[in-house]
């Protein structure tokens, strides 16, 4: 295979983790100011949790298939 056999497991490892360490860390330090008009204060908690537990959700799924 041209990238190894296990490219989708490693970009999925890659994505899932970004989505989880990125939503986490929006709820712990927002930005000090909003940039433009329409930007929100802080994240949403709700969807930033979601997307933060899809991400390690994908991430832990990923993990698993590289260790077996």
């Amino acid at each position: 295979m041209f990238l190894g056999e296990n490219l989708l497991a490693y970009l999925v490892l890659a994505l899932g983790g970004a989505l989880a360490v990125g939503n986490i860390l929006a709820l712990i330090k927002p930005p000090p100011t909003a940039k433009a008009e329409g930007d929100l204060a802080k994240a949403p908690v709700a969807r930033s949790v979601l997307m933060a537990a899809v991400g390690a959700l994908a991430a832990a799924w990923s993990l698993a298939s590289l260790i077996r």
